[in-house]
């Protein structure tokens, strides 16, 4: 007698999410997975950098917005202001002439943008084209510009502006920032940055070279004429040793030197120099939030052929 073998019955699912899924899609999850956690933390790396780099800075700030019944030293301190107050700011703007001040600066930088903008973009073409004689030793001579320190020729430009008339004077501090080294070879890069190509199909055009530069280059370039207005404007702004050299009379003083007299005139009311130092950079920080984007854009651009 022979007996029939029954063969196993499978048990049937119930749902399809009992299916596993694929080695290749789990390969994909877990590789979403750990970027996931890659990302968080970047994240947390980035804060901690922040907190680093703003904490120092931002912190003892706040001790300008701190009424004055509030200490900021001690073991007393509080690291925020209990009492938000703008008694700092009020008794710098009314018993001082910072109004002045900022005036004097933003007419300084006004200057020293607008020169660094027209002779950084005129001089940085003209060293990147090719067939004329002497571009190398210009470009030499540049060069060597930023060997030496502001320093070591101060002497020598104070002397000259002396014997310019120039001295006690704005004009006097805006000499030094007229065209800087570093804006010149920055704009010569922009240029040697863009294609052959493009300058060969407008020669073959017709165009002029005005029309070239104008019309051609400058719109390839507006990257690096925004990091040139930026940089050329901090510099101005945030200058003091050159100013307390030329500077004399109280009308003439740059908002750096102003501040720098809160201090010996406010006594130890720390609470008005750091309201002031805050009144400093604010032009700073809000002109480079709003021109950030064609900053980096201008450095990718200058830094090709740098």
């Amino acid at each position: 007698m022979t007996t029939d073998t029954i063969a196993p019955v499978e048990p049937a699912l119930s749902h399809p999410r009992d299916v596993a899924p694929p080695p290749r899609r789990r390969r994909f999850r877990n590789l979403s997975d750990l970027h996931g956690r890659a990302l968080v933390v970047r994240y947390i790396l980035l804060v901690v950098v922040l907190l680093v780099l703003l904490g120092p800075l931002i912190l003892p700030l706040m001790a300008a917005f701190k009424s004055s019944t509030e200490p900021i030293f001690g073991q007393s301190v509080t690291l925020l202001p209990q009492h938000w107050s703008l008694d700092a700011f009020r008794t710098m703007f009314e018993q001082t002439n910072m109004v002045r001040y900022i005036l004097n600066s933003l007419i300084v930088c006004a200057l020293s943008v607008g020169s660094a903008l027209v002779l950084a973009t005129v001089g940085g073409y003209m060293l990147s084209r090719k067939g004329w004689r002497g571009r190398t030793v210009v470009f030499l001579v540049v060069m060597s510009a930023l060997i030496f320190p502001f320093e070591s020729i101060m002497l020598s430009l104070y002397a000259q502006v002396q014997a310019w008339g120039l001295y006690d004077s704005l004009l006097g501090v805006w000499v030094p920032s007229v065209l800087g080294p570093f804006h010149l070879l920055l704009m010569r890069a922009a240029f040697l940055g863009i294609p052959d190509e493009i300058e060969d199909a407008s020669f073959v055009d017709g165009a002029s070279e005005t029309q070239r530069f104008s019309k051609i280059f400058l719109p390839q370039v507006k990257g690096s004429l925004v990091v040139v207005g930026l940089t050329a404007f901090i510099f101005a702004w945030q200058d003091f040793l050159w100013p307390l050299l030329v500077i004399q009379s109280d009308d003439n003083m740059t908002m750096m030197l102003g501040i720098s007299r809160l201090e010996g005139s406010f006594g130890t009311d720390y609470r008005v120099v750091l309201a002031g130092a805050i009144t400093a950079m604010l032009p700073v920080v809000i002109t480079f939030f709003f021109t950030q984007r064609y900053f980096f854009r201008g450095i990718e651009e200058g830094g090709l052929k740098f």
